[in-house]
């Protein structure tokens, strides 16, 4: 069996790479070739949706990883026939927040979650008359996302009206979001800071691959209401409630996603809320406090999917 890992060309970081050694090495172990490739490398003719280099009739690939959000890539090389993981349309929906709340409205219970207008890189948000009324729903503090970014770099908690209209000036015309504040999972803490006290915050990240919840860890930051280990947060292994698993599980199905990291909040009742779905989640940081490789667990469910079981895949 022979595959295609492929990744983001113009994306370099060490942290990515490391991932993608990973990935390889667990295709090894598992009696796999697994070829890393860039979004670069593959040459689409978009008139015909046709890939044109390279000659896919001397170099298929059993499958494809897709680890990058390239979408329009991705949707040519279904349409050549490969079979990919995660597939154009889980990407799709997962790399935009927004679209991720329409797929999963009704379904799956979220924090209240409010469109924001679209408008064009130019113009930008000029006039900011429609936020009134979801304040008047939301209250403050509230969280506005950026529908496209990651490692929680493009997510702002909002205390004041002025603020918001600051920072939706300073995004140029990039789509967003607004999100109810969910408190149970904040906490303010004695330190203060320009602008009120600082608050931490925590959420429980589930790693689901081929329906299954593998890992699980509990992440916090101390010193920012975003947990995300990239901007000092710190995780713990945890064990999901049942509820917190069916709602993983859930998602990915609803999503059609073979690998993807689930984020989970508590309301004030103990419930579980969605946060976010990533696509192609780092799990680094939850084989640092779990032990547990993820990139088994894909290698083994991607080999076993296409029909290339291997003694030494991990189960």
């Amino acid at each position: 069996m022979k595959g295609w890992l492929i990744v983001n060309r113009f994306l370099n970081n060490g942290k990515f790479s490391e991932l993608y050694d990973w990935l390889i090495s667990a295709a090894r172990k598992a009696g796999s070739e697994l070829t890393l490739m860039t979004n670069a490398d593959i040459t689409v003719r978009a008139d015909i949706n046709r890939i044109v280099y390279p000659d896919l009739e001397l170099s298929r690939p059993d499958y494809v990883i897709f680890w990058d959000k390239d979408v329009r890539l991705a949707r040519a090389l279904e349409a050549a026939g490969l079979t990919l993981f995660n597939c154009a349309d889980a990407i799709e929906a997962c790399d935009d927040k927004s679209l991720t709340c329409i797929k999963l409205a009704g379904l799956v219970r979220m924090p209240a979650t409010f469109s924001v207008p679209f408008t064009y890189e130019g113009p930008g948000y000029c006039n900011t008359g429609f936020l009134e009324k979801i304040e008047e729903r939301t209250g403050f503090p509230f969280v506005l996302k950026e529908c496209f970014g990651s490692f929680g770099e493009q997510v702002h908690l909002i205390s004041t009206h002025e603020q918001c209209v600051e920072i939706l000036r300073s995004l140029n015309g990039r789509p967003c979001l607004i999100q109810e504040y969910i408190r149970s999972e904040h906490s303010d803490t004695p330190e203060q800071q320009t602008g009120g006290r600082q608050i931490s915050g925590r959420d429980k990240r589930i790693i689901v691959v081929g329906g299954k919840c593998i890992a699980s860890m509990l992440r916090y930051n101390d010193s920012d209401f975003r947990a995300n280990i990239a901007l000092g947060g710190h995780a713990e292994a945890y064990t999901p409630t049942d509820r917190e698993s069916a709602m993983a599980l859930k998602v990915c199905s609803i999503l059609k996603l073979d690998y993807a990291g689930v984020d989970i909040l508590t309301d004030s009742d103990g419930e579980p809320l969605l946060c976010e779905v990533n696509s192609n989640a780092h799990f680094k940081g939850i084989f640092e406090c779990t032990g547990i490789n993820a990139a088994d667990a894909i290698i083994a469910h991607i080999l076993n999917s296409t029909g290339g079981r291997s003694q030494n895949a991990i189960l």
